[in-house]
């Protein structure tokens, strides 16, 4: 069986160049032949990597340690739930899914834009299967996952235990989702500049892709949020680590994108703004994904044999002189036809948004980079750490929440200042009043806990803004059409999904800025040695110790778990048991963190250490509002899914326009 996955990856390789060869001389020479002979290669290509994913798979689930691979990333003992994650648990495994998710990816679009036989279409595929080549010949001759071992062990090695949690299952294939998402998009946008179709019909083509890709790459940093809050121990979610920013930074080009594409379907304009966007978008994911590779940075998100640097850093340079090229020959037809009419005006509040967006990711990009660039140049590496990112980011970062609540409220072209009190008397009136509430509430005696003030009254501003939004069109809808609230308002919800599902995005967002603020400003912790019996306070919590527990749950795992009696208000509010992994064969063990959530703040609980005598040392954190982060996330993904719902009217719309187009490429026709 490995040997026909191993026979997969080579076939997929020649059928990807034969259908790049082939699609490029049909578009060249106009040859129906040659267009229809590749026709179906991206569909046989998907096939061919879909057999040797599912033969390595097998080889996990059957315990195939001939496989230096599957010998490396796991054992017999490993749960079959981890042995499925095992899959993109280390770099071969991983490009492997990569390239499965491309190729799935590149098929979709294939059925989904084979009969439209747009002239944008042809090239699109020829961008993806060249994409695709790159991956398909790193896995033939690079990092093949099919790799024997000569003399094939009884066991394997095992799978990191810091990877044998629950979000670290979910977390990187939805990160790739969203990585390997933009693929599509970026293919579109080199085709329309290839055959200088530069209106914005690649991006009507390519936008619930874009909301696709976007969402999944949210959701991906924040399952990694989520994983390194609960798996680590260290208290925090987000430690601005160079792989954390790599995932971090296409993000923030990618929302960049979504909010200027508004401006050019409205008003013809950001034309090279646009292109740029979604070409850097792209970029971003390859520079993340030549971080976690090459070896240059270390972190605990990278792979163990990180050693495709300089093979990522040839592909990246390549993608960037290209569509920088492209850009350049194509800047006569990309000139927008409008201009800003007022810097009052919701097109310049789209493009500060743009401006403040890209600022955060450059900020980011250069303290991720800066440690490779002192250690060229000095011979000595020097970490950026979290007060840099803090120092920059968080004051760009307040602006952009402000501009969260007044984009959708100021007027198109030229906001005049009678439309500008209207729409802001009352937000305004909201965050002073907040504000005057919570100064005597909340500490003001740091730089930090100052901005976090400045982030609450900013919140209350940016949620009254976008709630007055909802407020006004349900009411609005109220009187016209004589229907209760509650109806109006799921009536206008999911009669305007793009707008309104928006704006849920950003009801998400302000409370992810909450959280942060919260939880960065007015986090607590201790640490304190405990005999049975003694206590620890924190806050208005009261920690008791009552036992300390030794269970051989595996051959290979043994948990030492700590038995804590949690006190508030003089009542036992429930018992905390953090605990530790040790795992047979592994250096270190593994604290599993004893977590208790309310919205209003989290009792976070590590085992540090323990002794014979049963004593232990406990570290204890008060996180506030770190909840709100994840209800967040939530509200972001009910308000994507609405976003992307599909509309009738829109599709037909959409048909209406197909028909009008003039089709330059039919080779049906021919």
């Amino acid at each position: 069986m490995n040997d026909i996955g191993e026979f997969a990856l080579l076939l997929a390789l020649a059928t990807a160049i034969y259908g790049l060869v082939s699609y490029v001389m049909a578009v060249k020479g106009n040859r129906v032949d040659l267009y229809f002979s590749a026709d179906k290669t991206p569909v046989i290509v998907f096939g061919c990597v879909f057999v040797s994913s599912a033969v390595l798979l097998r080889a996990f689930m059957i315990n195939d340690f001939s496989l230096q691979y599957v010998w490396a990333y796991s054992n017999i003992e490993l749960e079959t739930f981890y042995k499925i994650s095992s899959f993109w648990g280390g770099q071969k495994g991983s490009l492997l899914f990569w390239t499965l998710l491309l190729t799935a990816y590149t098929t979709i679009a294939y059925y989904q834009n084979k009969k439209k036989r747009l002239e944008v279409f042809p090239y699109a595929m020829c961008v993806c299967l060249s994409i695709t080549i790159f991956f398909l010949l790193l896995l033939n001759f690079s990092t093949n996952p099919f790799e024997r071992l000569p003399l094939p062990p009884e066991d394997g090695r095992g799978l990191n235990p810091l990877l044998q949690n629950y979000w670290m299952v979910i977390h990187p294939p939805t990160l790739y989702l969203g990585y390997v998402g933009f693929t599509i998009p970026f293919a579109f946008a080199m085709a329309a500049l290839i055959t200088k179709n530069l209106d914005d019909s690649w991006i009507r083509l390519t936008r619930k892709w874009t909301l696709v890709s976007w969402f999944f790459l949210c959701m991906g940093n924040l399952f990694g949020a989520q994983w390194a809050y609960v798996e680590l121990g260290w208290g925090g979610y987000w430690a601005w680590d160079p792989v954390e920013n790599a995932a971090f930074m296409p993000l923030l080009v990618a929302t960049a994108y979504l909010h200027s594409v508004m401006i050019q379907e409205r008003k013809d304009m950001m034309k090279v703004w646009n292109m740029s966007l979604i070409l850097l978008t792209f970029v971003m994911t390859i520079f993340g994904t030549f971080i976690t590779r090459s070896g240059l940075i270390q972190s605990v998100h990278t792979f163990d044999e990180a050693t495709l640097g300089y093979y990522f850093l040839g592909f990246l340079f390549f993608v960037i002189l290209c569509s920088a090229v492209m850009i350049i020959k194509r800047l006569s037809l990309l000139k927008s036809k409008n201009e800003l009419d007022s810097f009052l005006s919701r097109e310049s509040s789209f493009l500060f948004n743009n401006l403040l967006l890209l600022g955060i990711a450059f900020a980011t990009f250069w303290g991720t980079i800066f440690p490779i660039i002192s250690e060229a140049v000095r011979g000595v590496k020097i970490t950026v750490g979290p007060p840099f990112y803090n120092q920059v980011n968080v004051p760009i970062g307040l602006a952009l929440l402000a501009l969260i609540g007044i984009g959708p409220l100021i007027a198109w072209r030229k906001a005049s200042w009678g439309n500008l009190k209207k729409n802001f008397k009352l937000p305004v009136i909201a965050g002073l009043i907040g504000g005057a509430i919570l100064f005597p509430i909340v500490p003001l005696n740091s730089k930090a806990e100052l901005f976090t003030y400045a982030t609450f009254i900013l919140c209350i501003f940016v949620m009254v803004c976008i709630l007055s939004e909802f407020y006004k069109g349900a009411m609005a809808r109220m009187q016209l059409n004589k229907e209760p609230f509650v109806k109006a308002l799921g009536i206008l919800i999911w009669k305007n999904k793009r707008r309104y599902g928006g704006y849920l995005v950003h009801i998400g967002v302000v409370c992810i800025f909450a959280g942060i603020a919260g939880s960065q400003a007015y986090s607590v912790h201790t640490e304190k040695l405990l005999k049975i019996g003694e206590t620890l306070e924190i806050r208005d919590y009261t920690l008791r110790h009552k036992d300390l527990k030794a269970i051989q749950q595996t051959d290979i795992k043994t948990r030492i778990i700590a038995l804590l009696e949690v006190e508030k208000d003089g009542k036992v509010i429930y018992v905390s048991k953090p605990e530790k992994e040790i795992y047979k064969g592994q250096n270190q063990p593994v604290s599993e963190v004893a977590l208790h959530s309310t919205w209003k703040e989290d009792l976070y609980v590590i085992l540090a250490d323990y002794r014979e005598d049963m004593s232990i040392t406990i570290k204890v954190y008060v996180n506030p509002m770190v909840s709100w982060l994840w209800k967040g996330g939530l509200i972001i993904a009910i308000g994507t899914l609405i976003a992307m719902w599909p509309d009738r009217l829109e599709r037909r719309r959409r048909l209406e326009r197909m028909k009008k187009q003039e089709l330059a490429f039919s080779p049906a026709q021919e």
